[in-house]
Parts: C-alpha cells; structure tokens; sequence
C-alpha cells in the first residue's frame, strides 16, 4: 500500500510521533521534565497549525491527511491530560479533562454516524472551535510547565484556561448534536450505506 508522501503528511506524522516523546519526557528524572515536556508539546501543536497552513498553501489536501490530522490532534491532547491528571490527581483538573476527551468520543462517533446515515456527512471547522483549539493548547502549555504544583497563579491561569476549553467543546459539541438531531430523532436511518455492521 503507497501512502501518499507530503510534506503536510510528514508533518502530521511527526506530531504523532511526537506523542511517545512527550510521555517519555515528562517522566525523565530531572527536575526539568516538566518544561521539556512543555517544549515537545509545543512544537506537536506548531505542526498542527503548519501542516494545515501547507496542504492549503501547496494544494496539498489528500484523503490520508485529512483522516490522519484530527486523529494526531486527539491524540496529542488526550494524552497530555492523561499525564496532567495522573501527576497532579486533582478533581479540578480531571473534571475538565474528562470533559474534554469525552466530547472527542462523542464527536467522533457522531462524525462517523453522519457519514454513513445523515445526509449532512460533514461540518466545516468553525470558529468556536478555532478558539476552542487555542484555549486548549495554552492551558495545557501552562499546566505542563507547572507541573505538579496546583497552588500558584499559574496553575490558575491553566485551570482557567482549560475550563474556558471546555466549555468551548461542550458547545461545539451542542453545534454537532443540533445539526444531526433531525435525523437523530427520526426513527429511521438512510439505507445509502446498508453494509454497515455494528462493532
């Protein structure tokens, strides 16, 4: 199987790359692990935003990458929270953590549902969920140099930030259902997709 070489494509596969870095960082026994991790995170996210700025800049959009970027983008976040929430053991940050992944499930799922049942099969980046992103990345940013403290204005600043994120998601998450609901509540499914087995 060829899969197509891009530099965006590359890009996306750095960042995943990038993940098994970031956990292997963040627990090196130095006292600077926390910043270094903060370091790795940051330049995953750069990727994010240069990958997509090059596929648009270089007509280099494919089918792989389109599938590949938001998968690396979840991956990346969900595991920095795991490694914040298992560091700092604090409900004030599990709760919007929790929050968060959450919604990249039920997004998912429900991005899955509507390609094969929905005649609404996509939803264009909108730009609570630009800001969303933005929030999102800064807190953690914040949250990964902190690292195990939780009483200093840092900290807040990263709660904040996160809890803002949240929120962000819980909405564009309500955007999701909203659009979808129709044929959520229809009793009936579309038969274009009749090979569909449940997993």
């Amino acid at each position: 199987m060829n899969l197509p070489i891009s530099l965006p494509n590359i890009l996306t596969s750095l960042r995943i790359l990038l993940i098994p870095v970031l956990v292997i960082v963040f627990y090196l026994p130095f006292e600077w692990r926390y910043l270094a991790s903060a370091i790795v995170f940051t330049v995953a996210s750069i990727t994010d935003w240069l990958d997509g700025y090059l596929a648009r800049k270089l007509n280099e959009m494919t089918p792989f990458g389109a599938f590949l970027d938001p998968v690396a983008d979840k991956l990346l976040v969900a595991t920095a929270l795991v490694l914040l929430v298992e560091v700092q053991a604090s409900a004030i940050l599990a709760i919007p953590a929790m929050v968060i992944v959450g919604r990249e499930i039920v997004v998912s799922a429900l991005r899955e549902w509507m390609a094969q049942y929905s005649d609404k099969q996509s939803v264009a980046v909108s730009l609570i969920g630009k800001i969303k992103t933005g929030f999102q990345m800064v807190s953690i940013i914040i949250l990964l140099v902190n690292g195990a403290a939780r009483d200093n204005l840092f900290a807040m600043i990263g709660y904040i930030s996160l809890y803002i994120a949240a929120g962000l998601t819980l909405w564009s998450m309500f955007l999701y259902l909203k659009l979808a609901w129709p044929d959520l509540s229809s009793g009936m499914v579309s038969t274009k997709n009749q090979n569909t087995e449940s997993e």
